[in-house]
């Protein structure tokens, strides 16, 4: 019975009064990001009926391609979270500075980071996307933050989570006490907790890598890929599966569910890049969710949540996963001969020019 379930907006409360100095802002900024969810899954699911989708003809801060879904469920955030009075200020990745609120508008205390359409590339191809949010302290609240205000590790994040749009809409949340997930009702447009206490097994056989990156992968990366494609004939002792989606939110959900480890490692395709994915709005929120619910995230050299960022749209590597995974990764990167070099031969551990150096 629906009334036998718990609503997100009853389970925030009671949350609330585990903290009975609790001013009630940070249920009310979270219950106005998923309000910002709902909308885009609603967008999302009509697909074209509404001509939404395709390139927007413009490109973000990073110089990628911006779909219309994009600049849409950018401008929904932006509008569903800046009139309460919860936050001081944004940033998100199709934005180039921080988002100043309206003057008509109170700033409150806290900071929202966010990618509003994960994985857009695949909306014409009506594959998973999601959206990305964080939720930071602000420094001086009541007062418009500068950029610098946001570069904050993600270990000081208040909240984080995710939506996924798939078969169906869930939410996924922290708080800092485990992680939950909600589903979302289309008929009464409310979410109910469905996914109580999320929590990534220890050990797994499934991997998400790009192998189309292969030669540009430093040596412990290419490593620990190559034990996994031994199988059970190598040093492993059983065999792997391997997955790749290309949305780090239909990724991080699925090993969030099942269990498994990602790969998106720093590399050498772009020198002076120090990895992929970013940090504010992608990392940390996604290091946050999986760290509370038992597993590991790091950059291969330390963990994501310690990383202290430097610029709003910076970029790291990123590794996360089942706990047991993650750190045999890590010990790859720590190993003597290992841990600086980012010349991983084409062929692997067991090629020919590995064989000759």
């Amino acid at each position: 019975m629906i009334t036998d379930r718990t609503t997100l907006a009853r389970f925030l409360i009671e949350e609330r009064r585990r903290h009975p100095g609790s001013s009630g802002e940070l249920n009310a900024l979270i219950l106005d990001v998923a309000l910002a969810c709902k909308a885009i899954s609603g967008r999302i699911a009509s697909g074209a009926l509404s001509d939404i989708l395709g390139k927007a003809g413009a490109e973000n801060v990073q110089g990628e391609q911006q779909q219309k879904l994009d600049l849409l469920a950018n401008d929904i955030v932006l509008r569903a979270t800046e009139w309460g009075g919860q936050v001081a200020g944004m940033v998100s990745e199709e934005l180039a500075e921080p988002y100043v609120l309206p003057a008509a508008f109170p700033r409150g205390k806290y900071l929202l980071a966010f990618d509003p359409l994960d994985g857009s590339s695949n909306i014409d191809v009506n594959v998973s996307v999601g959206s990305i949010f964080s939720i930071l302290r602000a420094p001086t609240p009541g007062a418009d933050p500068s950029a610098a205000d946001f570069l904050q590790p993600g270990v000081q994040q208040v909240a984080a989570g995710y939506a996924i749009y798939g078969p169906s809409t869930l939410l996924v949340l922290s708080v800092g006490r485990g992680v939950h997930g909600f589903t979302l009702d289309p008929e009464l447009g409310e979410f109910f907790w469905t996914h109580p206490d999320i929590t990534v097994p220890t050990s797994t056989s499934e991997f998400a890598v790009n192998s189309s990156n292969r030669r540009f992968w430093e040596r412990p990366v290419g490593r620990y890929i190559d034990e996994c494609l031994a199988g059970v004939a190598g040093p492993r002792r059983k065999d792997f599966n391997m997955r790749w989606v290309a949305s780090l939110v239909a990724e991080a959900h699925r090993i969030l569910t099942r269990g498994g480890v990602f790969l998106y490692p720093r590399d050498t395709k772009t020198p002076d890049m120090r990895g992929r994915l970013r940090l504010l709005y992608e990392a940390n929120p996604i290091a946050f969710l999986v760290e509370q619910a038992g597993g590991l995230a790091t950059t291969g050299r330390m963990p994501v949540l310690d990383v202290q960022p430097t610029d709003l749209h910076q970029r790291v590597g990123f590794i996360f996963g089942c706990r047991e995974e993650v750190e045999r990764i890590v010990r790859y990167h720590h190993e003597p001969g290992d841990a600086d070099d980012a010349s991983y031969p084409l062929y692997g551990l067991r090629g020919l020019y590995r064989a000759a150096t």
